[in-house]
């Protein structure tokens, strides 16, 4: 494996744990797909770091348990803000 792809999985790894960030999230901070994201994480992280790589996988099982929670409550603010006639952007 090539050295600056072990520094981002390092990286992404942590960025995760410190600030609970979600799959999606990570992805646009590092520029990055939300597979290569997931990769990182799940493949490449546990040859270099196992310890980081159990945290990083905790994170990302509770962001996808709540994953519906977020979900519905970006829906319920949307329709929120058109009935108030305002547009919601991103």
């Amino acid at each position: 494996m090539k050295a600056y792809i072990e520094k981002r999985a390092v990286e992404v790894a942590t960025f995760i744990v410190k600030s609970n960030a979600t799959v999606r999230e990570t992805a646009k901070k590092f520029g990055i797909s939300k597979s290569t994201v997931h990769k990182d994480v799940t493949e490449r992280l546990v040859k270099i770091n196992p310890k980081l790589a159990t945290a990083a996988k905790k994170v990302m099982e509770v962001n996808k348990s709540e994953r519906h929670i977020r979900g519905g409550l970006a829906t319920k603010e949307k329709y929120i803000a058109k009935n108030r006639g305002m547009r919601v952007g991103k």
